[in-house]
């Protein structure tokens, strides 16, 4: 019997296997970002509506809220250009309560990965907070 040469064989195997290791790494990595966003986002949303609620004169007006759930942003590594801070309930004689909805434009780091699993891009995220006036 001839024994056949098998040089190559495991260099063959690692290059029909890589493009599949690098999906799941990198798809990994994007869901982390993902999840990482969507936590900013709804910690800006709280520190807003928690602004919105506390017993202090004057009012927080609706920008004044929407403000600081943006300052809550910075340095966070998110654009500030792909958040949309909306407030309802703000101001006014006495609202029972303050609703601040954060959207997030999630732009993926890898384009691909919404392609292939028919996501839309970038992926919207919109987180919503609301509290009663103490």
């Amino acid at each position: 019997m001839r024994k056949l040469n098998e040089r190559g064989a495991v260099a063959a195997e690692f290059a029909l296997l890589l493009p599949v290791l690098l999906t799941i790494l990198f798809g990994i990595i994007e869901f982390g970002m993902i999840m990482y966003g969507r936590e900013v986002v709804t910690n800006a949303s709280r520190e807003g509506a928690r602004a919105g609620i506390v017993q202090v004169s004057p009012k927080p007006t609706s920008g004044d809220i929407t403000t600081i759930a943006t300052n809550y942003l910075t340095g966070t590594g998110i654009n500030l250009s792909d958040v949309t801070i909306s407030v309802a309930g703000a101001g006014g004689s006495s609202p029972a309560t303050v609703t601040v909805t954060a959207t997030y434009n999630y732009p993926w780091l890898i384009p691909y990965i919404p392609t292939v699993l028919g996501l839309p891009s970038p992926l919207p995220i919109t987180m919503s907070t609301t509290m009663r006036h103490e």
